[in-house]
């Protein structure tokens, strides 16, 4: 499994000033005086998670053996999972999947005849570090429709495993139309845990990327 430790160290360094520069929380005393975390929202599966192993990567944007690179706005997505006293959560398992930038999963029950991106399938697995870290890039999903009248805002799909707990959840966009209207989106408890703000790239990011920051809190880990 692909884990934040194949990384660069430069990667590994930058990664850490972003999140310190963020606002999030690494001190677990911190953490339980602030009482600030609560455990992130479920999510529904859904019908696309993919059918053939996930690959290995922290790049969603190429894809091994191919020359082009995915379609689509660069996302780079970080983030830490914890538990609910603000601990790391070491060697969790992450995996992710998502639409492309047209709206269309690469799974072969996706029914939108939006086009698929021979670039871009779309999962990943990786673990975290010793401070719970993940990191991956991608792009940014576009909305897809769900049936008569009904469109599903963008978002990513996250399933992420610690040594006891499980959770599957989402992860959307501010800002998005589709947001408000979203049965799922509106059945979570504290839905703003799931959206994220697209920020400026940090310097050692691509330019024209954007970032986001999301942070998964499990019971226990």
């Amino acid at each position: 499994m692909y884990s934040i430790r194949d990384l660069g160290r430069r990667e590994i360094l930058m990664m850490s000033a972003v999140l310190a520069g963020s606002g999030v929380v690494f001190s677990p005393k911190l953490a339980a005086a602030e009482a600030a975390l609560q455990r992130t929202p479920d999510q529904i599966l859904g019908p696309f998670y993919p059918l053939s192993e996930l690959p290995q990567t922290s790049d969603l944007t190429r894809v091994s053996g191919r020359s082009g690179r995915a379609e689509g706005q660069v996302l780079n997505v970080i983030g830490r999972v914890l538990n609910l006293a603000g601990e790391p959560i070491r060697n969790a398992k992450v995996e992710v999947w998502q639409a492309n930038t047209y709206g269309r999963y690469t799974h072969p029950s996706d029914p939108n005849p939006a086009p698929l991106d021979p670039n871009f399938e779309g999962s990943a697995v990786l673990t975290t570090d010793a401070e719970g870290r993940y990191l991956f890039k991608t792009i940014k999903p576009a909305a897809y429709p769900a049936g008569p009248n009904r469109m599903r805002p963008a978002h990513i799909h996250f399933q992420v495993s610690g040594r006891q707990d499980k959770i599957v959840t989402q992860m959307y966009f501010e800002g998005d139309p589709y947001n408000e209207t979203d049965p799922f989106l509106k059945s979570a408890g504290r839905k703003e845990l799931l959206i994220t703000k697209l920020q400026a790239p940090s310097p050692e990011f691509e330019p024209d990327s954007k970032m986001v920051i999301f942070d998964i809190v499990l019971y226990k880990g």
